[in-house]
């Protein structure tokens, strides 16, 4: 039997009730609360400070956290978001091979509507995925544990959708199936990435968000490399039943690896609070908006439209899509240098020259030098290694509206290069003179078109840079 003590003749301040105290603790309770001491918490707090540095990490519940910036964990989740990156971009940055296919395709070609509608194949495939930033990044970012279940549910999506469109008859079954759904999957496949990529790098982002948006270049540089040879041996429907095979032995095995480092307990996010809004009266940032919005009406173009240009200068399939496979070759060592060059020079003053630089190209090497293969591959290598893309370091709500802008106007692109390429086109001569009279002047809007658009975005970041300029001055 323990040893009882009458608590009502101790005095409250004496030495014998601490003497007793202290030699009867009080039993565990499941509403124990373990307070560490203050070496402990300094040891903890300079243990997160170094955590750089330092192999794990401990979190309050006592869960292993793997390091930032470095260990097996940090690679092997940056390496799965490359490939994931080059899967989901790839084919709709390679679209134009498909594009051409079908349009020599008799089946598809001689249904209504079909030269305007094929194209919007691959530009609402990759405009989805812009548009869809907002809601998925505010979804998983209340509900961070629904990040994983839809990473496999967008791969479900992208198979269904290519598999499905292996069936298609019918120019409207491709727009839904292999524009609209894989859209949707690809986009529930990229948007986490985004997400877990700021759990696993901290002081090495930059260089993490270089490695995987470079996997977009990469799979828009081999899938027009691999896919000229399978359509011309087995079609455009067993083509993409091989694909989507293809993209399940590829994701099963890389999904696992896309995963966070923070603990996602099934709880909901941060609860809605007063939100600053002062940043929508920034004029900066309405100039940004705008001039991403004239950029994206402009960018596909070309990654929709060159290998049908290619295939009216009687170029072979397999020739034809090496000007899309270095377009985006060439935009894996344009995005690195854009984010080497984004921290020594001014982004205003950076981005007018990528721009003013792609309009040059865009007239120059497109309009006037691609009369043969060899000009066509010098437009696809200049304009793959200047036309800037977004910065993904940019909070994720202003990233998101960005990428909702430039989707924008990345799907009314298609109807506009459309109607441009059917307008006024005189008679095909055998010799051109130049890119604008290729199939008798057929591009020739579009080529003006594309060239003036990154011009006018182009305006706009110099006034962009000379009104920082002024608001520094102005400061002093």
């Amino acid at each position: 039997m323990p040893e009882t003590l009458n608590l009502c003749t101790l005095r409250p301040s004496s030495r014998e009730t601490v003497d007793w105290a202290a030699g009867h603790p009080l039993p565990p309770s499941i509403l124990s609360v373990n307070v560490p001491t203050f070496q402990e918490d300094s040891q903890v707090e300079s243990g997160a400070r170094g955590s750089l540095g330092s192999s794990d990490i401990t979190s309050e519940n006592g869960t292993s956290l793997a390091p930032v910036d470095k260990g097996f964990g940090a690679w092997s989740f940056l390496l799965a978001a490359f490939f994931v990156e080059a899967i989901v971009w790839g084919f709709p940055n390679s679209f134009g091979v498909f594009l051409a296919a079908y349009l020599n395709d008799s089946r598809f070609s001689s249904q209504k509507d079909s030269s305007s509608l094929l194209p919007l194949v691959g530009t609402l495939s990759s405009g989805i995925m812009y548009c869809s930033a907002p809601a998925i990044h505010a979804l998983t970012g209340r509900r961070p544990y629904l990040r994983k279940p839809l990473l496999w549910l967008g791969a479900v999506l992208c198979w269904t959708s290519l598999f499905g469109a292996s069936y298609a008859t019918k120019v409207n079954q491709l727009v839904i199936l292999q524009g609209a759904i894989y859209a949707i999957g690809g986009s529930l496949l990229y948007h986490p990435c985004i997400s877990y990529l700021s759990e696993w790098f901290v002081a090495r982002r930059g260089l993490a968000n270089g490695i995987m948006f470079a996997g977009t270049g990469a799979g828009g540089l081999l899938l027009p490399i691999i896919l000229p040879p399978l359509l011309n041996e087995f079609g455009a429907q067993t083509t993409l039943r091989i694909l989507s095979i293809a993209i399940v032995c590829a994701l099963v095995p890389l999904l696992p690896f896309v995963k966070g480092r923070l603990p996602e307990a099934r709880v909901h996010g941060p609860s809605a609070r007063t939100t600053d809004w002062s940043w929508m009266k920034n004029r900066a940032f309405w100039m940004i908006l705008v001039l991403n919005t004239i950029q994206g009406f402009a960018y596909f173009i070309p990654i929709i439209w060159l290998p049908t240009f290619a295939s009216e200068l009687n170029i072979a399939n397999t020739d034809s899509s090496l000007a899309i496979a270095f377009l985006n070759g060439a935009s894996v060592c344009g995005r690195l240098t854009m984010g080497i060059l984004s921290d020594r020079v001014n982004p205003w003053l950076l981005g007018s020259m990528s721009l003013l630089s792609s309009s040059l190209a865009t007239f120059l090497l497109w309009g006037v030098l691609s009369r043969n293969l060899a000009g066509l591959l010098a437009y696809g290598i200049a304009y793959g290694g200047l036309s800037g893309e977004d910065d993904p370091t940019l909070s994720t709500y202003i990233f998101g509206l960005l990428m909702l802008s430039r989707g924008f106007g990345n799907v009314l692109s298609t109807p506009i290069s459309t109607s441009l390429s059917q307008g006024n086109a005189g008679p095909s001569y055998s010799l051109n003179k130049t890119g604008f009279d290729v199939a008798g002047g057929r591009f020739q809007k579009m080529i003006v078109y594309v060239g003036t658009c990154f011009s006018g975005a182009a305006v706009l970041a110099l006034a962009g840079w000379g009104m920082e300029k002024k608001r520094l001055l102005v400061g002093r």
